[in-house]
């Protein structure tokens, strides 16, 4: 009987340790990641009034919505009490995947705030290329030597009141932006000659519901656990 009751608070816990396993891939999910900026950093996006430079200090970055060629990124103050910006990204590719949390800047003038341009997550080649307003994109390219992405959608620079919601105007707009590439020399180019698509989508993983969940694997965990409970308890009476 002891034998079983171990048995069976074994299996209890593992069980335990499959139904709390997508609660702890939430930071994976929405790739909350902190960052600590040494000196001030340029951002473009929709900003709380006042908060389009970042001054050095710590903030949260996550991902508010995603889509198949896409992401929003919002930022947040340390205790993610405030947003300060939401951003259109488009995913970019890295050769090599880090296991550390990498930010790349555009680099400035002295005395004037690197402008921020892509962020990637720890273990993914995919990251976040920032798109930029058109006129400021055509400054930065031309000062930084490198393409920059820009969007002319009429989205607003700034805001009164944070943007909470995947739902929010804002944030639909962003999601249908059109956006291209502005050259140093000031010439315009698709976004696919400066950034790589991300790879498509299997046709068996495209055909599967959005609303898949661990539901299946846990119950076959949980049958399992009986299972095991049941023969541990068939070999105990044997023993007796």
């Amino acid at each position: 009987m002891r034998l079983f009751k171990a048995a069976t608070t074994a299996c209890c816990i593992a069980l335990l340790s499959v139904v709390l396993a997508p609660g702890a891939k939430a930071d994976d999910w929405n790739r909350k990641t902190v960052i600590t900026f040494s000196g001030p950093v340029e951002i473009p996006g929709v900003h709380l009034k006042g908060w389009t430079v970042l001054p050095a200090g710590t903030y949260v970055f996550k991902i508010l919505n995603s889509q198949s060629d896409r992401h929003i990124v919002q930022i947040f103050n340390k205790d993610e009490t405030t947003i300060y910006a939401t951003i259109l990204a488009i995913p970019n590719y890295r050769l090599k995947a880090t296991d550390k949390t990498v930010v790349t800047f555009r680099e400035r003038p002295a005395g004037e705030p690197e402008a921020i341009r892509a962020w990637f997550y720890p273990g993914r080649n995919w990251g976040e290329e920032f798109v930029y307003p058109k006129a400021r994109a055509v400054v930065l390219a031309k000062e930084t030597r490198v393409p920059v992405l820009y969007t002319e959608a009429p989205l607003p620079v700034e805001v009164a009141e944070p943007i909470k919601t995947a739902d929010a105007p804002v944030v639909v707009e962003m999601t249908r932006a059109p956006v291209m590439a502005i050259q140093p020399t000031g010439e315009e180019v698709a976004l696919t000659e400066v950034v790589t698509a991300p790879p498509a989508i299997p046709e068996a993983a495209a055909a599967l519901p959005a609303t898949a969940s661990n539901l299946p694997l846990i119950g076959l965990f949980g049958l399992m656990a009986l299972l095991a409970a049941f023969a541990t308890r068939t070999a105990a009476k044997r023993l007796q």
